[in-house]
C-alpha cells in the first residue's frame, strides 16, 4: 500500500495550493478552496492533515468518509474546502501514476466542453454588459452568456432601482434569439419577487434562473421552481451530502449546481452528481474564477452522464480578480469558438508557477519518522 507521506500548502489569502507526497517520493497537486484560503489552510493542516497522513494515496473516497466523521463537531464549510485540496491533490497523484487524465478515471473522455460566458458584476450598467458580452462573442465565439439580477442576499432591493427589469431585455436585444441566456440571483429576491422577475426571464428566453432566494430557505427556492417554467438552479453553497440529498429529494430545484471547492472535492461531487441522476436532474457545476476550480470541473463535467449544457467559464480578468493572474506555468483555459478543450495529459495536466509558489505562505504537515 501506498501511504501519504507529506502535506504541503503554498497560500495567499485569495487561493491556496495542495502538494501531497507519497512514501514512494509521488507527488500531486490539488488546491483548497480561494477565498480565506490563509484560514482554510490553518483548517487543513489542524484538522485534516493529522487523519491523512500515513493513509492509502489510492483510496480517495475512504478518507472523504472518515474525515468527516472525526472531525463531526465541526459539519461545515471551512472543513470541506480544506478536504477538496486533499482530495484533488490525490486524483492528480493517481492520474499520474496511471498515465490518464483526471476525466478517464473518473469515466469520462477528454475532448471539448461547450462554455458559457459568465459576467460576476453588478456594478455594470445594462449598456455597458451588453457590449461586454458582444465583445466576447465576437472575439471567442462563446454562444451562452450569465449575467446578474438582483442584488447579492439583497431582500428584493435591486443592485440600483429598475437594473433588473431594465438588463434583462437590453442583453436578449443586444445578443439575439440564437444565444443562450442565464441569469445569478444570489439569494437576492423573497418567492414572491422571485416568481415575477421568473416571469420577465420567461418572457425573453432565459433559460437557466440561478439561486433566485436565500439558498438555505429550500422551501423558497422550492416555491418558484414549482411555480416557473424556466429551470431554477442552485446548490454551489451547499457542502453537506444530507442537505444536498433533501435538496433533490424535495426537487427544489431543476437543475443542481455543486461547486467542487465548496463541496469538498472530486469524489463528493460525484456523489452528488449521482443522487441527481437519479432523480432526473442534470448537473451544472458552479466553477465562478479560473483558479484550478473550472479545471476540475471541465473534467468532472466531461465524465457526468447527466451534464448539464455547459461549462461556466468566469469572464473576469486582473482588474476585478487580479489574484488570478500568474498562478500556472501555462494556463489550461483557451476558448475557442465558444468551447474548451480537455487536454489528455496525466493528472489535471497543469503546473503551477514557480514563481507564485515562492512568494506564498507555506506550511507542511508530515509522518513523523
Amino acid at each position: 500500500m501506498m501511504k501519504i507521506n507529506k502535506l504541503e500548502t503554498f497560500c495567499n489569502e485569495f487561493v491556496g495550493f495542495v502538494r501531497v507526497t507519497a512514501d514512494d517520493g509521488s507527488v500531486g497537486w490539488g488546491q483548497l478552496s480561494t477565498y480565506n484560503s490563509d484560514i482554510t489552510a490553518q483548517v487543513f493542516h489542524r484538522q485534516v492533515a493529522p487523519w491523512a497522513l500515513g493513509a492509502d494515496v489510492l483510496d480517495i473516497a475512504a478518507l472523504m468518509r472518515e474525515i468527516p466523521e472525526r472531525e463531526h463537531k465541526y459539519p461545515g464549510s471551512y472543513l470541506r474546502r480544506a478536504m477538496a485540496g486533499l482530495d484533488t491533490a490525490l486524483w492528480d497523484l493517481r492520474g499520474k501514476l496511471e498515465g490518464k487524465p483526471v476525466v478517464s478515471l473518473l469515466g469520462g473522455t477528454p475532448g471539448r466542453l461547450r462554455a458559457y460566458a459568465s459576467s460576476m458584476r453588478r456594478d455594470i450598467t445594462p449598456e455597458d454588459e451588453a457590449q461586454r458580452l458582444l465583445r466576447l462573442r465576437d472575439e471567442f465565439g462563446f454562444d451562452a452568456f450569465k449575467f446578474r439580477v438582483a442584488r447579492e442576499c439583497g431582500h428584493d432591493v435591486d443592485e440600483w432601482p429598475g437594473r433588473t427589469e431594465a438588463i434583462v431585455p437590453a442583453i436578449r436585444q443586444a445578443l439575439g434569439d440564437q444565444v443562450s441566456l442565464l441569469v445569478d440571483a444570489n439569494s437576492g429576491f423573497s418567492p414572491q419577487r422571485a416568481i415575477e422577475v421568473g416571469r420577465l426571464l420567461e418572457q425573453h428566453g432565459i433559460e437557466h434562473f440561478e439561486e433566485p432566494c436565500p439558498y438555505w430557505e429550500l422551501e423558497q427556492t422550492k416555491q418558484v421552481a414549482d411555480a416557473l417554467d424556466v429551470a431554477v438552479t442552485g446548490g454551489e453553497q451547499d457542502c453537506d451530502l444530507a442537505t444536498w440529498r433533501r435538496l433533490i429529494d424535495m426537487r427544489a430545484v431543476d437543475i443542481v449546481q455543486p461547486d467542487i471547492l465548496y463541496l469538498g472535492g472530486i469524489t463528493r461531487s460525484m456523489q452528488v452528481a449521482e443522487m441527481a441522476a437519479k432523480a432526473g436532474l442534470p448537473c451544472t457545476p458552479h466553477c465562478a474564477n479560473l483558479s484550478m476550480v473550472t479545471l476540475f470541473t471541465m473534467h468532472y463535467l466531461k465524465a457526468l452522464p447527466n451534464a448539464g449544457k455547459y461549462l461556466e467559464f468566469s469572464i473576469e480578468g486582473p482588474d476585478y480578480y487580479p489574484w488570478q493572474e500568474g498562478l500556472f506555468v501555462e494556463s489550461p483555459y483557451r476558448i475557442e469558438d465558444g468551447g474548451i478543450l480537455i487536454s489528455e495529459a496525466p493528472g489535471w495536466g497543469v503546473e503551477i508557477a514557480p514563481e507564485w509558489l515562492a512568494k506564498s505562505t507555506y506550511q507542511l504537515s508530515e509522518v513523523q519518522q
